[in-house]
């Protein structure tokens, strides 16, 4: 039975710190009455067969007219007690904008009150959201600081950085938009952060006509965690463009940029907080780089290409090549010295990183697509010669798209959200954050209050079981369960959704004999997909009999909507699991994607025996015939989660040397915004000396077990040695010696 509109299961089921329900019930009942009376008086003056959407310069007008004087100054927001009164009000008329504003559905010759149910409306829970992240219904002997960062200031007693969990299907991206909206309308800059590109331009398109009418489109910026550090990057100035400037120009001084400091101050809403935490992200490196392209360079890399198998450093500095670049760029000849380095090094191992060729360019998979603007070093070069040489990419590509590559700097996303006045967002996935994700919230973040919303469909419809829904399977065997998985669900008149551990383990199953007999009729949806592609085969998923194959990264914020009502009756979507994961956040994730917004549906694991040496330990094969049954999956959960736990301990020392490079980096961007040319020069000589290929250097292999039960401390041992090398560095340059004789 859906809740959607049911205030009290949502306010009886709703948990959170410092919860005061009285002041939320009092607050959604006034929201209620004010948004029910705007909906009416503009649809009774709507006519669905001459207008295609009602007039909103009133609405809009008067939803301005709310804000009042809320900006004091350029610097300062004043967020008191006399506005966070208004927002109730404030929220039901941006709601009713959205609300009018997708009126395609609306069926006027049904009459006001049945034609209801053809408008988009928010449901209780997502104003109640809302609500939280505002400062509204928390106890009164809560004392909440103001937050401040560099000039801007957001000066308020009820704003407090949190977050709030809400359920898959249920609305997480209108509570992020109409969030978004409050802060714009009162002069704050937001950025939207999710992992996604795909997902983040959907959910800005979907809310894009909102932002214009309300004229607030160039304050709302969303984004994925990379396009949060380009923003930051470029706030004062184009690092990019001023680097590749001062070079190409062979500049040895670099004018004053005039900066005044931040205009407005700057809030951050974060999509899936548990993704951000994951080790990609938090201890994870943004490195801006730059090509330099020139034909004395093109010429330069032509002779390394052609003659790659004869090379060293000295014997190109003495071609004319090297000398006609070195004439060139006379003030920077130390980055052609360092880039040699490193494209001799490249040459000898490449292809070191997999690539696609698509559309004339080398592309990379990242996250859910491919990513044509990714460039993995000189590797990235190499490829685009080496794929011309064999036809694949036109000479037009190539020379559009190699050249010298110069990096600005190295920006930890740990740090990014340390830029903000405020910080808040929404999760599908907050009860299952590990003790020492959640430690890093409130000791890093200083996020300290968290919200858990109710899912408004009540109890869940899955069917599911962990003592008899997990199952571990011998390698003979595991194909042939998952095609007895697809059999039962295709004779059921369901549809079924796979997910792999990776695309290599997808394809190994694609391929098999076991599913030969049905191969052309299997569905797969990859990172390689194109976007159009794959957005039909998601829409056909929840079909009656369809069988989708899909890499783990579609387990996360894809909708696969069942609107088959015999599907549903049948048993829904089913959900096949076939890797055990590492994190528990991912799992509710992939479990999600069926039995959305009380649908039936059902899930389970199949797993492959070996595949769980990472969990297990060394002992694996010992441990499974154990525990195989009823206690495999809490014996693997225990497990997981212990392994889980050590590693984000671990973290520590990575973040640690993660924020010494970034700010030798931000110092960098500062001085470059003040025309300091030493600071500069000396920056990207650093950053660009390239690697060690003497062949008097001592060089040392450090080989590392990752196996079993000591995994869980690689990144740790890795961040140590890092910083063993770097204090080599130190004493070396200490005594007199080469500092760069130990590098990593």
């Amino acid at each position: 039975m859906q809740k959607q509109d049911d205030l009290d299961y949502v306010i009886g089921a709703s948990e959170g710190d410092d919860l005061a329900k009285d002041v939320v019930c009092s607050r959604y009942k006034s929201f209620r009455r004010t948004y029910d009376d705007l909906i009416s008086k503009n649809l009774g003056s709507f006519n669905s067969k001459t207008q295609t959407e009602p007039n909103l310069e009133v609405l809009i007008a008067q939803t301005k007219f709310l804000i009042g004087k809320v900006v004091r100054n350029t610097n300062v927001i004043t967020w008191d007690h006399s506005f966070r009164d208004k927002i109730p009000e404030l929220l039901a008329h941006i709601f009713a904008i959205w609300t009018l504003k997708n009126t395609q559905h609306y069926n006027n010759s049904r009459g006001i009150d049945e034609s209801r149910a053809y408008l988009l409306m928010p449901h209780v829970a997502q104003v109640i959201a809302i609500f939280r992240i505002l400062g509204i219904g928390y106890d009164k002997n809560v004392t909440i600081k103001k937050h401040r960062i560099h000039f801007s200031i957001i000066k308020s007693n009820d704003l407090i950085n949190n977050l709030v969990q809400i359920g898959t299907g249920e609305g997480k991206s209108v509570v992020m938009a109409i969030t978004a909206c409050v802060f714009a309308l009162v002069g704050v800059d937001v950025n939207c952060s999710c992992y996604s590109e795909y997902l983040s331009m959907r959910d800005k398109n979907d809310f894009a006509p909102v932002f214009r009418a309300l004229g607030i489109e160039e304050r709302i910026e969303y984004g994925t965690f990379n396009k949060l550090c380009e923003s930051f990057l470029n706030e004062q100035c184009n690092i990019r463009e001023k680097v590749h400037d001062m070079i190409i120009n062979n500049k040895n001084s670099i004018d004053v940029v005039k900066t005044t400091g931040r205009v407005r101050p700057k809030v951050l809403l974060i999509d899936e907080v548990d993704v951000f935490l994951s080790e990609k992200y938090y201890g994870g490196l943004y490195t801006p780089s730059v090509y330099l392209k020139d034909t004395t360079i093109k010429n330069l890399i032509d002779s390394l290409w052609e003659n790659r198998n004869l090379r060293t450093l000295n014997t190109d500095k003495a071609l004319p090549v090297y000398q006609a670049c070195a004439s060139r760029f006379s003030n920077w000849t130390f980055l052609f010295d360092g880039a040699i380095k490193d494209m001799l090094t490249a040459l000898k191992s490449f292809p070191s990183s997999a690539y696609l060729v698509q559309n004339d360019k080398i592309v990379y998979v990242e996250g859910e697509s491919v990513a044509e603007n990714v460039v993995r070093g000189y590797d990235t070069v190499w490829a685009y010669y080496y794929e011309n040489q064999k036809g694949f990419i036109s000479q037009e590509s190539l020379e559009k798209n190699v050249g010298i590559i110069i990096s600005c700097g190295t920006f930890s996303y740990a740090e990014m959200p340390h830029e903000f006045a405020y910080i808040a967002g929404v999760t599908g996935t907050l009860k299952t954050l590990a003790k020492p994700e959640k430690d890093i919230l409130e000791n890093v973040y200083e996020i300290h209050k968290n919200t858990y919303m109710p899912s408004v469909f009540g109890k869940s419809n899955r069917n599911y079981n962990s003592n008899n829904d997990v199952e571990a399977v011998k390698k003979s065997e595991y194909f042939m369960r998952i095609r007895g998985e697809i059999d039962t669900m295709c004779n059921a008149k369901r549809a079924i959704l796979i997910f792999f551990e990776s695309e290599e383990k997808l394809m190994a199953f694609y391929n098999s004999e076991e599913l030969s007999s049905i191969k052309l009729n299997v569905q797969i949806i990859t990172e390689k997909v194109s976007t159009k592609e794959r957005e039909l085969c998601i829409k056909r998923a929840a079909t009656e009999g369809r069988v989708s194959l899909l890499t783990r990264t579609f387990g996360r914020g894809t909708d696969f909507i069942c609107q088959n009502q015999q599907v549903l009756a049948n048993g829904g979507v089913h959900v096949l699991q076939t890797f055990f994961s590492e994190e528990l956040s991912e799992e509710y994730q992939i479990m999600g994607r069926g039995a959305r917004q009380g649908d039936r549906g059902s899930y389970r694991m199949i797993l492959l025996d070996s595949d769980l040496e990472w969990v297990l330990g060394a002992d694996w094969e010992k441990k499974i015939p154990e525990i195989n049954g009823s206690t495999l999956y809490v014996t693997l959960d225990k497990a997981r989660n212990t392994r889980y736990e050590s590693r984000c301990a671990g973290k520590k020392v990575g973040i640690e040397q993660c924020k010494r490079e970034h700010e030798a980096s931000r110092h960098f961007k500062n001085a470059l915004s003040e025309g300091d040319m030493s600071i500069v020069k000396d920056f990207l000589l650093q950053q660009n000396r390239g690697v060690i290929i003497d062949s008097g250097i001592s060089r040392t292999l450090l080989l590392m077990d990752a196996t079993g039960s000591m995994s869980n401390l690689l990144s740790a041992a890795k961040d140590t040695v890092c910083t063993m090398f770097e204090r080599a560095a130190v004493v070396l340059a200490e005594k007199g010696l080469r500092s760069d004789a130990f590098q990593m």
